[in-house]
């Protein structure tokens, strides 16, 4: 009979024992796989500790090596087999600026570890990961209270910490929870039982209770759904569609539905492992041939017609944040689904969540490792189901547009119903159609700099000499703009964000009405001026860049607001308490040190009218 197969994330905070207990179990549980074996000699050889036979060893304060020596620390994937249960098991960081390396275990996992040292008992850390754990949907825990040894084996001090774990797991709705008092060090309770040192404890060894602990396999009893990953055509120019089914059985035959636009189709035939296939399993890889001439791209989904999936591009989500650039309500990512890519807007931060307490808390954004009830609107609709019903189809992450760094992790709550409720009119007048009627291109002109560069005074020149061309404009300016439509904005991040995000869209419907809109704002970061272009076709959006030193600012400051900045009666100012980031590919680069302002205008001018 097959034994099945376990994912186990194993977490704590640093220095709780993880490594010493995953290398322990790997010493003496069974059987370790040829190619793990080879990874922790290779290991051993790194670190200095003897090679040859696995060790436990090898592990003993491997994080601390890896730290002494520079090494990045990441998740490591260790795998154990032996006679009942094979095992793969994600060795994860306890170090707070790690916490990504968890969530990435997590992600997989049917049963977490998480390890707390006796003398320190449950730490921040420790409800952290529990909550994150919890998020990704882990229902099954482990709490290894480890290092009972330096506590004198004092069963009230286990039962403290495991009546504690407990009442806070069941908070989050992680009914099962297994406690187990051990010494790694020693071995005590991890796969012998420590019947002379903790007689109290009638409980099975850690390993005894991974061979045993029943858990349902995510996915189970889920109808089937495929994201589509490729298309391919075979010699006889036959389309496949290719990806890994994420739940459910499928078979020829099966009534499908391509979301999110609904389209019916009939599984024609399957292959599995390039090989023809009666049927496929939740987790495969298979390619799917249709019976119908229909259109399917990468993104979409094929899912069971019995049970079609909604369509939203507005969403209710748990997010855990990853990046140290906090996440400001209107700053745009992409967001990552399955095999979905799209343009993306955290609209709201509804709360913060505090991991010890499980409060919500008020935000007006998330930092590095904070957890977030957040509302996101996205560009386009995309197939989805709630994470709680199915992890594949209701989970994302986020991506920074500038860095492409993986900046958030997310679980899909619900959609919102708002979003069905909005849909595009259309118009009989294009913006074609107006600006042919002006005689014009329209475009948005974007001036950015330090306060006091001249971006006002340029813009007012260009203006004025586009006026005299016979143009239709209007000059958006960040003073008069803040008189009226953004007047209940203040100078924070957040603020300045949101400022932009609304200059940005009504940016873009004066240039639907035919206009050559000139923008002139501060706009200090550049993630928001990528949003703004993100907004217009190629070639209409014209970043200026207002190159001004920050001591010739200073030295004009008509407005005296540098003064006021330096005396600290004005917060949040960009060049002094706040930072301007200079664009790094401007169309044009305005330098007023080397020519006065009407002839940096007639610059302008020219590139929008050659």
């Amino acid at each position: 009979m097959a034994r099945d197969f376990l994912r186990i994330v194993a977490c704590g905070s640093v220095d709780d024992g993880k490594s010493t207990l995953i290398g322990r179990l790997l010493a003496e549980a069974g059987r370790v796989p040829d190619d793990e074996r080879a990874a922790l000699a290779k290991a051993s050889a790194t670190h200095g500790t003897r090679g040859g036979d696995i060790d436990y060893a090898l592990l003993l304060d491997g994080l601390e090596a890896e730290r002494e020596q520079g090494i990045t620390i990441d998740v490591a994937w260790r795998h154990l087999d032996t006679p009942r249960r094979r095992f793969l098991i994600a060795d994860c960081p306890g170090h707070v600026q790690y916490t990504r390396n968890m969530a990435t275990g997590a992600s997989v996992a049917d049963l977490a570890i998480v390890l707390v040292d006796a003398t320190r008992g449950l730490l921040p850390q420790t409800f952290r990961h529990t909550a994150i754990a919890s998020m990704f949907g882990v229902r099954h825990v482990l709490l290894a209270v480890n290092k009972m040894d330096r506590v004198g084996h004092d069963r009230a001090v286990f039962e403290a910490i495991a009546d504690a774990y407990r009442a806070h797991a069941g908070k989050l709705g992680i009914a099962d929870v297994a406690v187990i008092p051990l010494a790694a060090a020693t071995g005590a309770n991890v796969t012998t039982p420590a019947r002379d040192a903790m007689p109290w404890y009638p409980g099975p060894t850690v390993l005894e209770h991974l061979e045993s602990v029943v858990v349902t396999p995510r996915g189970a009893g889920l109808p089937a759904r495929l994201p589509v990953q490729l298309v391919l055509r075979d010699g006889d120019g036959g389309r496949w569609l290719a990806g890994t089914l994420a739940s459910g059985t499928l078979r020829p035959g099966d009534a499908m539905r391509i979301e999110p636009d609904g389209v019916a189709a009939t599984v024609a035939a399957l292959r599995r492992s390039g090989e023809s296939a009666a049927e496929a399993h939740a987790g495969e890889a298979v390619s799917v041939r249709l019976a119908e001439d229909v259109d399917a791209a990468r993104g979409d989904v094929l899912a069971a017609a019995s049970a079609p999936l909604a369509a939203t591009d507005q969403f209710v989500a748990d997010l855990l944040w990853f990046d140290e650039a906090a996440l400001l309500p209107g700053r745009r990512y992409q967001l990552q689904a399955g095999t979905r890519v799209v343009g993306a807007r955290v609209g709201e931060i509804k709360h913060l969540l505090d991991p010890e307490t499980l409060q919500p808390l008020a935000a007006k954004r998330l930092e590095a490792n904070d957890i977030g009830e957040v509302a996101l609107a996205l560009d386009a609709p995309i197939p989805f189901a709630p994470y709680a019903e199915e992890p594949a189809l209701g989970s994302f992450i986020l991506v920074d547009m500038l860095t492409r760094a993986t900046v958030g992790a997310g679980m899909v709550r619900h959609g919102l119903r708002r979003a069905d409720n909005l849909h595009w009119q259309a118009l009989d007048v294009t913006p074609a159609v107006r600006a042919a009627l002006k005689g014009q291109r329209p475009r948005c002109v974007w001036f950015t700099g330090l306060s006091g560069a001249g971006k006002s005074t340029i813009a007012n020149l260009v203006e004025r000499g586009l006026v005299a061309r016979g143009c239709h404009t209007y000059l958006l300016d960040g003073d008069n703009v803040r008189h009226g439509l953004n007047r209940d904005l203040g100078f924070t991040d957040e603020d300045r964000v949101e400022n932009l995000r609304r200059i940005a869209h009504v940016a873009r419907l004066m240039t639907d009405a035919g206009l050559i809109v000139l923008v002139s704002f501060i706009s200090p970061f550049r993630a928001e001026r990528a949003s703004a272009r993100a907004l217009f076709d190629d070639g209409d959006f014209i970043e200026v860049f207002v190159d001004t030193t920050l001591a010739e600012a200073e030295r004009r400051d008509v407005k005296g607001l540098y003064a006021k900045a330096r005396r600290g009666e004005l917060p949040n100012f960009t060049g002094i308490d706040s930072p301007y980031e200079p664009p790094e590919a401007a169309e044009l680069v305005l330098d007023t040190m080397s020519g006065g302002p009407e002839a940096l205008a007639e610059r302008v001018i020219a590139r929008l009218l050659d």
